[in-house]
């Protein structure tokens, strides 16, 4: 640990300017009173030894935090300005009147380096793996996933995305969304990994209760296999076959055979 120690010293910069450079993936949210100060990343950073600080810029509220060979940008640690986020169209394991707005909000989102590659599992693993080490900040109350506008629990999401890091499947319902609609079921927030939508609809166009698991499955095999440009049928383990056809470059209509 001293060799990690001393090149997190050597990289360390301090007060210059800098601005996050991509658009942040992910959000703590705080109780207002309990909001991290950058000190306390370095101190939780020097305690656990689960990731490294490498920048900071206290007038910003910015850290550029290293992980894997990885860096990431933080931002909306004091002292620098508070952040909010204004809304949430899916809570998980949280009370129905939580309310976003009244938290204070610490982004995470991929360093300069990871222009172009931030949607790539392994460094959505490595971003994951950063969140759960920063959700053991004293005052933390949710975790956001922003793509799909999804705020959970700690735990749930310390849970979910645990068994993904462990080996298990992709944690579809911690990454992306389904919005139920009069067509069937919608995606939300599967563009960042693999830049496609879906709506998914049940056989004859009559949604069944069954649906919502090949909704499920068929998440988890495009983000194995990637977007489709052309029609075609596809097996998804444990549902059945579906009927997959593209609707313009991102988007696509996903039917039960």
């Amino acid at each position: 640990m001293a060799a990690t120690e001393e090149r997190d010293s050597k990289r360390r910069k301090t007060g210059s300017a800098r601005g996050s450079a991509l658009v942040p993936v992910a959000g703590l949210l705080f109780d207002p009173a309990s909001r991290p100060a950058l000190a306390e990343l370095e101190e939780l950073a020097r305690t656990r030894r689960i990731f490294g600080v490498t920048h900071l810029d206290a007038g910003a509220g910015l850290a550029e935090l290293f992980l894997d060979g990885l860096t990431f940008d933080c931002l909306g640690c004091g002292p620098g300005a508070p952040l909010r986020m204004d809304t949430a169209l899916q809570l998980v394991a949280l009370p129905g009147d939580f309310a976003v707005a009244d938290h204070a909000l610490v982004t995470l989102g991929p360093g300069a380096h990871l222009a172009g590659a931030g949607q790539l599992l392994p460094v959505v693993r490595v971003l994951a793996g950063l969140m759960l080490a920063l959700s053991e900040l004293p005052g933390i109350r949710a975790i956001a996933w922003l793509p799909a506008r999804l705020t959970m629990s700690p735990a749930w999401f310390a849970e979910a995305i645990g068994i993904w890091l462990k080996g298990g499947p992709f944690p579809a319902l911690a990454l992306t969304g389904l919005a139920r609609s009069e067509l069937g079921y919608a995606s939300r927030g599967l563009s960042y990994f693999v830049g496609q939508e879906f709506v998914f609809s049940g056989k004859d166009g009559n949604l069944r209760e069954s649906d919502v698991r090949g909704a499920m499955r068929l998440t988890d095999w495009l983000v194995a296999h990637g977007p489709v440009d052309s029609r075609r049928e596809v097996e998804l383990a444990g549902f059945g076959t579906v009927l997959l056809e593209p609707e313009g470059p991102n988007s696509l209509r996903a039917r039960s055979l």
